[in-house]
């Protein structure tokens, strides 16, 4: 201490917060960060629409177009089997989910490298989740017209309706398993930005989403369910179209079993790194 008196130094103490790379976490904090989840939920819904001309139409011109294109194609020029179902109203239940899982898959792999400057400020079981969550809000629109095309061909759902959310929910693990791993991927490899966009275009052709399952022979019917959106695409057209469908559980238990089998150390890879995120983008 010198003559003059002391110079008092204060630092503050350093908070370091930290992920636990564990699955039942993961479901904790982002419960514990659920306001700040809904308010990520609201900002995508806005910026998806935002400056555009036809706006939150887009949610239902989508799915229709789509309708139209796989009704003639499959429906009058390849005559394929509806099982008594109106083809359009086959067709547009196979589109909602795979237009949820596409457009929800292809914006949740690019949503930590978008929201770059939030990862380096705020923690939060970070973004994918968000982008699941705002992908329902697009599905429950074009669903609201489902409703209305099935009231005008007088094929509204039956008793099998109650089993919807169920594989809705199989649906958003899907998505988020798929998103968990390629999110925190393209954080490293920027190739990956590239990659699944030609993964869901090829993946519109190896899912019943235009026709039924029951078109592919049954010597390949195993190989074909691997693919969890067949377990998951039969299941929303028996839910909605009074069991109509030729529905195999078998698929959809293949479909549980994968979707749990990419989740649970998805989840366990992204909170491993993504203490690093901050650093790396």
């Amino acid at each position: 201490m010198t003559e003059q008196g002391a110079c008092a130094i204060l630092v503050k103490p350093e908070t370091v917060i930290t992920a636990v790379p564990d699955f039942k976490h993961y479901w904790r904090d982002s419960w514990r960060f659920r306001e700040l989840l809904l308010l990520l939920v609201w900002r995508d819904v806005l910026v998806r629409y935002k400056q555009t001309m036809f706006g939150v139409a887009w949610a239902v011109l989508r799915p229709f177009v789509t309708m139209v294109v796989f009704t003639l194609l499959f429906g009058r020029l390849a005559n394929l089997p509806s099982h008594g179902v109106p083809y359009p109203l086959l067709v547009f239940a196979g589109i909602l989910p795979w237009q949820f899982f596409a457009n929800t898959f292809v914006d949740a792999s690019n949503s930590l490298v978008g929201s770059a400057s939030m990862i380096s400020k705020v923690y939060f079981p970070r973004i994918p989740l968000s982008v699941v969550v705002g992908g329902v809000v697009d599905l429950a629109i074009a669903g609201a017209i489902y409703a209305i095309m099935a009231l005008r061909y007088g094929h509204a759902p039956g008793w099998q309706i109650v089993y919807l959310p169920g594989f809705l929910l199989l649906l958003c693990l899907w998505v988020l398993a798929c998103s968990l791993w390629a999110s925190a991927l393209n954080v490293t490899y920027r190739d990956f930005r590239y990659l699944v966009p030609f993964a869901v275009q090829l993946g519109t052709y190896v899912s019943p989403v235009g026709f039924s399952s029951s078109v592919v022979p049954a010597r390949w019917q195993f190989v074909y369910a691997l693919n969890p959106m067949v377990g998951i695409i039969d299941g929303f057209r028996w839910s909605m179209l009074r069991g109509s469908t030729p529905m195999a559980w078998e698929s959809v238990a293949l479909s549980v079993g994968i979707t749990l089998a990419l989740l649970i150390p998805g989840v366990r890879f992204f909170r491993r790194f993504e203490r690093s995120f901050a650093d790396v983008i």
